[in-house]
């Protein structure tokens, strides 16, 4: 019986994650951020989302990257107001490089990442994500996984059929033309109703219920 993991989208999907120290905040759907100011629009050939996953303990890790659809970001006095963007969960690919042992595929796991057992593509194509907050990142906010994040960003996660508010650090440039963002951070798969077979089952409990999202951003004025 294959015992494969867990991916993103996401958005994106640590090898191990260290606990939920490291896990984003979660709650319930939050009322979107009014996008006022300069419309950036998504590259969608430079924005990506990459996902990393394991079974319990760290073992096995896969990892690899989803594209993105469309998005826009929008820019307010130099600082991003609002935005969205849409994943296409049917691009999920599995790094080649991340799945060693003999006899396995990086295709064969990305068949059964997009079938009814995880992500369901065929009736859930697409993941969403909406800024619903931002604020400027303060040493008193929540660890960062990424070096010198300077804000604060919350925002609806929509994977399959739930969404759930999810509050990260990220580190976001902004110039006349171009908005960049990059972030990471840990979600529990489960707080979505993500399990292969069922949620107490043997086979979902081998893997592990942390997914490490990264998010690479660029943006362009409209």
């Amino acid at each position: 019986m294959r015992k494969l993991l867990f991916a993103l989208p996401a958005l994106v999907l640590l090898a191990s994650c260290g606990g939920s120290s490291n896990t984003a905040a979660t709650t319930t759907e939050q009322t979107a951020a009014e996008q006022t100011g300069q419309t950036y629009l998504i590259d969608t050939l430079t924005t990506t989302v990459d996902w990393k996953g394991a079974h319990k303990g760290g073992l096995a890790p896969r990892w690899g990257k989803i594209g993105v659809n469309l998005g826009s970001i929008s820019v307010q006095n130099d600082s991003i107001s609002g935005g969205e963007f849409i994943v296409n969960m049917a691009s999920l690919k599995v790094d080649p490089a991340s799945v060693t042992e003999e006899g396995k595929k990086a295709t064969d796991l990305e068949g059964h990442l997009k079938s009814a057992d995880f992500f369901d593509v065929a009736k859930a194509p697409t993941a969403k994500f909406v800024i619903t907050k931002v604020e400027p990142y303060t040493a008193t906010a929540e660890a960062s996984l990424i070096a010198d994040p300077n804000y604060l960003i919350s925002g609806n996660l929509t994977l399959k059929d739930k969404t759930l508010n999810v509050t990260f650090p990220a580190k976001v440039q902004v110039t006349s033309d171009v908005v960049t963002a990059s972030a990471k951070f840990v979600i529990d798969r489960s707080a979505w109703g993500i399990n292969y077979k069922t949620e107490g089952s043997a086979e979902n409990w081998m893997i592990s219920k942390d997914v490490e999202i990264g998010l690479n951003l660029n943006a362009k004025k409209n």
